[in-house]
């Protein structure tokens, strides 16, 4: 009984996935926006990108039985991608729908040199791409996004695979591809919302799996890329500093990261961009928001909701928390220097959730959707070692439901305590907690090295 159900699913689930793919064409040829060529060549895309994702898995060496299987769950996460595609956020309205307009109407690439939108150039070259291109704007931005959907899919089986080394027949690798095309927060914020994390996020997954192979040059140049899209790759980004210290990096590599950033930018200058504008652009992000926290479950949720104004207005609070960060980067570094080649890649891994958690969570200023890369790698890392998976859990639910407060605008649970409001103290304290057994986890790993006779 059992030969025969496995003789019969890899035709069952792809006579399913197939099923879901015409249901994903049915569901864009009924887009609000566009004419019919429009939504009929959206739909070819989306078809095409589940092609991507059978081919990415068959290079990574997966059969034809696996890629029958697996058509289930990509079938699945395009149709979720074609349902998502009308919804139009405020972040939209305000700000991406008038930088297409201005590229639009200002002559494309021309327009570079242009002061418009407060993202770097790299995701500037697509809008003035896009602006030669005859299609909604709203579907042009999430389809880059569901590309890097497809990327960062292929990058956790990667990373997945290049923990648990050569388990052979393990089926970790292939569910954290599926999981990661199906992450709510994934969805969410690209097919839905219209955000971008995704792309800074797929390339720091692939840079940390390339530098767990010891392919140190090219992981570096992937985190440059990454931080020329967003800032917030720089939460992660002490990692390769540890491992500098840790002696897994040479000095001279690191230097591959600004020689691959200034090539990013390098068009824009070649443009007519003035060079500060460009370098002065990450700077400007981190003094425009006003707010201690705007709807992502940091330690700053644990101030009453009628304080966080008067706070914000003085430089103390904000101060402590950058100072804990901070803290926390340089004790990862001096771990990094003491232990050497004690460093393993599972304690890697740790160190890397470690910061993708604990960096935002004590940061000021934080979006909800800054928490990404606590996301895809807890995920990774749940995938890898299924005694991960609460870590996983309670990162992913805090960052979740810091999207449904944003989408709702309405917050999910409020805590009256003593008189005092807490708007999102509840996912604060899953993150902490999340924080606190990455923690743990990576202290078991410490005291492991200290009986083996290592520098800890």
């Amino acid at each position: 009984m059992d030969s025969q159900w496995k003789k019969y699913l890899p035709s069952v689930c792809a006579g399913l996935g197939i099923a879901l793919l015409a249901l994903t064409a049915v569901a864009c040829v009924g887009l609000d926006q566009g004419g019919w060529l429009d939504r009929a060549g959206i739909a070819v895309v989306l078809v095409i990108l589940a092609a991507l994702s059978l081919f990415l898995l068959r290079i990574e060496g997966f059969g034809r039985d696996v890629l029958m299987v697996m058509l289930l769950p990509i079938g699945a996460a395009m149709l979720v991608r074609a349902l998502s595609l009308d919804y139009i956020s405020g972040d939209y309205v305000s700000f991406l729908r008038n930088w297409a307009a201005f590229f639009r109407t200002y002559g494309g690439f021309s327009t570079l040199a242009s002061n418009v939108g407060n993202y770097n150039v790299p995701y500037l070259y697509y809008i003035a791409f896009m602006s030669y291109i005859d299609v909604p704007d709203l579907y042009m931005y999430k389809l880059l996004s569901i590309l890097f959907d497809v990327a960062l899919a292929w990058g956790c089986l990667r990373l997945v695979r290049s923990l648990i080394g050569d388990r052979r027949g393990s089926a970790a690798p292939l569910t954290a591809f599926a999981a990661a095309l199906l992450l709510p927060v994934v969805v969410l914020n690209g097919a839905y919302w219209g955000q971008c994390d995704v792309i800074y996020g797929a390339l720091c997954i692939h840079a940390a799996a390339l530098v767990l192979e010891g392919k140190n040059k090219t992981s570096v140049a992937l985190m440059a890329v990454a931080f020329s899209f967003k800032l917030q790759a720089i939460f992660v980004l002490p990692l390769w500093g540890v491992l500098w210290l840790a002696k897994k990096v040479k000095f001279w590599e690191l230097w591959v990261f600004p020689v691959t950033y200034l090539a990013t930018i390098l068009p824009a200058v070649l443009m007519g961009k003035p060079l500060m504008d460009i370098l002065g652009i990450y700077f400007g992000q981190m003094t425009e928001v006003p707010n201690l926290v705007l709807n992502a479950p940091t330690i700053y949720q644990f101030i009453p909701s009628g304080l966080h104004a008067e706070l914000a207005e003085g430089h103390l609070a904000s101060g402590l928390g950058i100072a804990a960060a901070a803290v926390l980067v340089l004790n990862l570094l001096g771990l990094g220097y003491w232990l050497k080649d004690r460093l393993d890649r599972n304690m890697i891994m740790t160190m890397a959730v470690v910061l993708c958690i604990g960096v935002p969570f004590f940061l000021p200023h934080m979006h909800e959707r800054y928490f990404f890369l606590a996301d895809v790698f807890t995920l990774c890392w749940a995938c890898a070692n299924l005694r991960r998976l609460p870590v996983a859990v309670l990162a992913g639910c805090a960052s979740l439901a810091g999207y449904i407060v944003y989408l709702r605008q309405k917050y999910n649970f409020i805590l009256h305590l003593g008189g005092a409001r807490f708007g999102m103290a509840v996912e604060a304290a899953a993150m902490l907690a999340a924080l606190a057994l990455s923690v743990w986890v990576l202290a078991e790993q410490l005291r492991e090295v200290k009986k083996l006779g290592g520098p800890a």
